[in-house]
């Protein structure tokens, strides 16, 4: 389990490494990678639940303003079931891509894919938001304050780099353990992406 751990990390340096390492579906292996798995879940879920405009008004005036500690237990919550939602649907999502490109792996291999190429998304929550909440305290989780200038600008560019990384790892992952070309690996992260884009457009103009 050390290792895996350990690799939570690693790929975020090394990512072929990491990703190569999921192709070993063993008991042993599957079982020392949950914990992992699950805490990547949860706090990438926490941090992208942060950047809803749900959490940008908690604390707004009023008599449903949230205090500090609900909005702590708020992210916990809805972000852990924000991150399982995102988990096993974009799962399924990227796993149906590979497939209809040709992948043999199994539905549990796409989701623990989809999960360390997250890790970055994971980190923002543990390297910005604490910067974030020093800098601004509540005015993240309410209208205007000085989170509106040009800092809460710089901070939301920061934040979308750490989501970019995490398609960019996505990408590295599908090719890593499917031993594919770029352009195969590239056309899954793609029409995985893709998809839900389309089925969501094609919800609201119905």
């Amino acid at each position: 389990m050390r290792d895996w751990w350990l690799r939570t990390l690693l790929v975020l340096q090394r990512p072929r490494a990491v990703f190569v390492a999921l192709r070993d579906d063993s008991k042993e292996s599957l079982s020392d990678r949950a914990e992992p798995v699950l805490a990547i879940v949860i706090l990438a879920g926490m941090a992208g639940v942060l950047t809803t405009s749900t959490a940008a008004h908690l604390m707004d005036p009023g008599e449903s303003a949230l205090d500090p500690g609900v909005t702590a237990i708020w992210t916990f919550v809805f972000g852990s079931i924000y991150g399982g939602f995102v988990y096993f649907a974009f799962g399924a999502v990227l796993w149906a891509s590979a497939r209809a490109l040709g992948s043999q792996g199994s539905y549990r291999r796409a989701r623990h894919v989809l999960a360390f190429a997250a890790v970055p998304v994971a980190l923002s929550l543990v390297v910005l938001w604490p910067v974030k909440l020093a800098l601004y305290g509540g005015d993240w989780f309410r209208t205007g304050g000085g989170d509106t200038g040009l800092g809460g600008a710089a901070f939301d560019l920061l934040t979308d780099a750490f989501f970019v990384w995490a398609v960019a790892l996505l990408a590295i992952g599908v090719r890593s353990v499917h031993g594919w070309t770029w352009a195969r690996a590239l056309a899954a992260t793609g029409l995985a992406a893709v998809l839900p884009i389309l089925a969501a457009v094609l919800f609201v103009t119905r």
